[in-house]
C-alpha cells in the first residue's frame, strides 16, 4: 500500500507513535548523554581547581615538600570523600590527602611536559576514575625539582548524579509525552476539520441535496474546491445539452417513423417487423446514451422505495400468475446513481423474472463495503450456453415469450457505465435463474 492510500487518521497514529515511541527516546538518550558529558567538564575544571589549590599551599623547603595539616579543598580533607589528591616526587609518593588514607592504589604514571596537565579515564581494581595530573618545578632559593600532582574523582559520583537527573528526566518525558500526545491530536483534529467539513459537502453533492461547494476553506484547499465547483458547472453544462440533444432526436425520429408505421408498406408482415425493430434500437440507443454520460457525482438513491414500486407494478401487471415476490431490503440500503437508472436496472430484471418464473420470485439486497443485489425466480433457468449471448442487443430465449431482449442489453450498458457487475448463475433454493447485480462503493457512505 503507497502512503496516499493510507486513511489520514492511520497516518496520524504514525506520526504520535513515532513521536512518542522514537522521538523522545532519542531525545531522552542525547540529554542523558550531553548531561553526563557536562559532568565530566565539571568534574575537570573542579579538580583543576583543587590543584591549583594545592600548588598554591606547597611549601618546599631543604626538607621537601611540606603541606599543611588541613588543606582548603574540604572534599580533601574527608575520610570518606569520592576525591584524592597525592604528590609524588621521583616516582615515590611524598603526600596524600586524608580523603586517600584508606586506598591503596598507584595512579597512572603519564609522562608529560612540566606545566602541562593530562585529564584522562582512568581504571584501578575494576573501578573508574576521572584523574587529572600535573607535573610542575618546584623551587626555592637553593634548589628546584619537579613534582607530580594527580587529583581523582571516582566516577560514581558521577553516575548518581546521573541517576538523579535521569529520575527527573523521565517525569519530565512523561509529562512531555502527554502534553505532545494532547497537542498532536488537538492539532490533528483542528487541521482535519476541514477536510472533514469538505467531505460533507462532497457527500451532500452525491445525495443531491446541494449542487456547489460553498464552505470557507484554508488557502491549501480553496483551488480544490474552485476545481470542484468548475467541475460540477461543466458537467451540469453537458447533462443539459445532452437532454436537450436527445429531446430533439427523439421527437425528430418519432414523427417519420410513425408516418412510415400507418402508410401501406406498413400492413406487410416483414416491414412491419423490421419498423419496430427501428423502433426499439432507437429507444434503445437514446437510453444508452442518456445514462452512458452517467454523472460523476452520483446521487444516493435509496432501494427499497424503488422496489416497493417495482414490485407494486408487477403484482398488477402479473396478477393472473398470482406471483409470491420475497424482499430482503433494508431502508439504509442505497444505490450511488441515478433514480431513473435504478429503475431501469431492477425494473428489467424483475420483469423478466416474473416472466419466466412459475409462482415465486426473491429479491435480496445485501450492503456493506459493496451493493449486491439478487434476483431469483424458481422458472426454467438460462442455459450456460447462452448466458453470455442473453447479453447481447436483441438476443431472447425461447423460454421468454418476451423480453431479454434490448432490456438485458441495457441493464448490461448500464451496470458497465456504473462500474459494476452482473453474474447469472442457478439459483439453489428456487432452482430457476439467478441474476447478481454487484457495485463496489469501498465502504463509502
Amino acid at each position: 500500500m503507497v502512503a496516499s492510500q493510507i486513511p489520514l487518521k492511520v497516518r496520524q497514529g504514525f506520526i504520535l507513535v513515532f513521536v512518542l515511541l522514537v522521538a523522545l527516546p532519542i531525545l531522552f538518550f542525547s540529554i542523558g548523554k550531553a548531561y553526563y558529558a557536562s559532568l565530566v567538564e565539571a568534574t575537570e575544571k573542579t579538580l583543576e581547581a583543587h590543584l591549583y589549590s594545592l600548588i598554591s599551599e606547597v611549601d618546599f623547603t631543604e626538607r621537601g615538600i611540606i603541606m599543611p595539616s588541613t588543606i582548603l579543598a574540604p572534599e580533601l580533607n574527608r575520610l570518606n570523600s569520592d576525591t584524592y589528591a597525592m604528590i609524588y616526587r621521583d616516582d615515590q609518593p611524598v603526600w596524600h590527602s586524608e580523603s586517600a588514607v584508606n586506598v591503596n592504589f598507584v595512579p597512572d604514571y603519564v609522562e608529560t611536559k612540566a606545566g602541562a596537565a593530562d585529564f584522562r579515564r582512568v581504571q584501578y581494581k575494576n573501578t573508574i576514575y576521572w584523574q587529572l595530573s600535573l607535573t610542575v618545578i618546584l623551587n626555592n632559593i637553593d634548589q628546584s625539582e619537579q613534582a607530580r600532582f594527580i587529583l581523582l574523582k571516582r566516577n560514581d559520583a558521577l553516575l548518581r548524579l546521573m541517576d538523579g537527573f535521569k529520575q527527573t528526566l523521565v517525569n519530565w518525558m512523561y509529562v512531555m509525552g502527554v502534553a505532545i500526545a494532547a497537542l498532536m491530536a488537538v492539532g490533528f483534529v483542528w487541521s482535519a476539520r476541514p477536510l472533514q467539513r469538505l467531505d460533507k459537502e462532497i457527500k451532500a453533492i452525491e445525495s443531491g441535496d446541494i449542487q456547489q461547494i460553498k464552505g470557507l476553506y484554508p488557502v491549501e484547499l480553496q483551488t480544490i474546491k474552485s476545481d470542484l465547483n468548475l467541475l460540477l458547472e461543466s458537467q451540469q453544462r453537458q447533462k443539459e445539452r445532452y437532454r436537450a440533444s436527445l429531446s430533439d432526436l427523439a421527437h425528430a425520429l418519432k414523427t417519420p417513423l410513425a408516418v412510415l408505421k400507418s402508410s401501406p408498406l406498413a400492413n406487410d408482415a416483414d416491414a412491419q417487423e423490421q419498423l419496430d425493430r427501428i423502433n426499439v434500437m432507437i429507444e434503445h440507443q437514446l437510453k444508452r446514451a442518456a445514462t452512458g454520460a452517467s454523472d460523476t457525482w452520483k446521487k444516493q438513491t435509496a432501494i427499497k422505495p424503488v422496489l416497493d414500486s417495482i414490485l407494486n407494478a408487477m403484482s398488477k401487471v402479473y396478477r393472473d400468475k398470482d406471483i409470491i415476490f420475497h424482499c430482503t431490503a433494508s431502508d439504509k440500503d442505497y444505490f450511488l446513481g441515478d433514480k431513473t437508472d435504478l429503475l431501469e436496472l431492477l425494473g428489467n430484471l424483475i420483469d423478466n423474472a416474473c416472466k419466466a418464473c412459475r409462482s415465486q420470485v426473491d429479491i435480496q439486497v445485501i450492503q456493506s463495503k459493496s451493493l449486491r443485489i439478487v434476483i431469483s425466480d424458481d422458472g426454467p433457468g438460462v442455459p450456460l450456453d447462452k448466458r453470455e449471448s442473453l447479453l447481447t442487443r436483441g438476443t431472447r430465449l425461447d423460454t421468454y415469450e418476451s423480453g431479454h431482449g434490448v432490456g438485458m442489453a441495457i441493464v448490461s450498458d448500464l451496470v458497465k457505465s456504473y462500474h459494476g457487475t452482473l453474474t447469472i448463475a442457478d439459483s439453489e433454493q428456487l432452482n430457476g435463474a439467478q441474476f447478481t447485480l454487484e457495485f463496489n462503493y469501498n465502504g463509502k457512505k
